[in-house]
């Protein structure tokens, strides 16, 4: 079933020049960038992409993260989606992912972590919506 998710290459992995890294990574899955954005996001914006976790005691430290330099934002579609961009990943905490994962390759810590993936059907279509106008979205 062909789906579409939300990645965000984030700042740590932007710094460190790992965004073609991990877009051949998804090219390679089956997973084809239909939406792409390099931006740096404001602090604000990230308080608005992540308020589900406003509660959390990360939050502060996690929008000062993804608003202190510049990350690439994605749209992502092929067959389960979703799912299969969630396996690339690896597990948040990079010491914890499985090798061969983009956060094992690319991640520095559990905060430090190079990507972003939504985690379900629901949080896909908000975190789409929130980045990208259905009109921008190509395929």
């Amino acid at each position: 079933m062909s789906e579409r998710t939300l990645a965000i290459v984030k700042p740590d992995a932007v710094k460190k020049n790992a965004i073609g890294d991990i877009i051949n990574r998804y090219e390679k899955a089956g997973l084809r960038p239909v939406a792409m954005r390099l931006m740096h996001m404001s602090k604000a914006t990230a308080q608005g992409f992540y308020a589900v976790h406003k509660a959390r005691p990360f939050f502060d430290s996690l929008c000062t993260f993804m608003s202190s330099g510049p990350c690439v934002v994605l749209v992502l579609q092929g067959d389960n989606a979703i799912k299969k961009n969630r396996e690339l990943m690896g597990a948040t905490d990079p010491a914890k992912a499985e090798q061969g994962t983009i956060r094992a390759a690319h991640g520095a810590n559990i905060e430090f972590n190079a990507v972003h993936g939504s985690d379900a059907p629901e949080t896909a279509k908000f975190e789409i919506g929130y980045f990208f106008a259905e009109m921008e979205l190509v395929g």
